[in-house]
């Protein structure tokens, strides 16, 4: 039986988390995920990747305009981080007191959730 094309990707980032890019053109960079696409395990951040786009005039008499905007990047090439500390970290899940399942930075030991 051949697998089918609508599985559940399981991403470690949500949105709303800070990500440090770790790969590409824009390594280094801190921002926020705006959005998240699980089927392709693409990202959108805050800042990165961003493209210029050319968008012709609608109505007559009306100008042309360049517009910016931020194009996703795949969601290995980001890693959580620690604003606190300052550094990124992968992830692990524990268990916290009320017995719920976190995520946890490894390098800090600071829970996300």
């Amino acid at each position: 039986m051949a697998k089918s094309a609508t599985t559940r990707h399981r991403m470690h980032i949500k949105k709303g988390d800070t990500v440090q890019v770790i790969s590409g053109s824009d390594k280094g960079k801190v921002g926020e995920i705006l959005q998240t696409f699980p089927k392709t395990s693409k990202v959108i951040v805050k800042g990165v990747n961003i493209k210029t786009k050319h968008v012709k005039p609608q109505q007559e008499g009306e100008s042309g305009q360049i517009t910016t905007s931020e194009f996703p990047i795949h969601s290995s090439n980001v890693m959580l981080y620690s604003t606190k500390q300052k550094v990124a970290s992968r992830i692990c899940y524990t268990l916290n007191a009320d017995g719920r399942k976190v995520r946890m930075l490894k390098k800090t030991g600071e829970i996300i959730d």
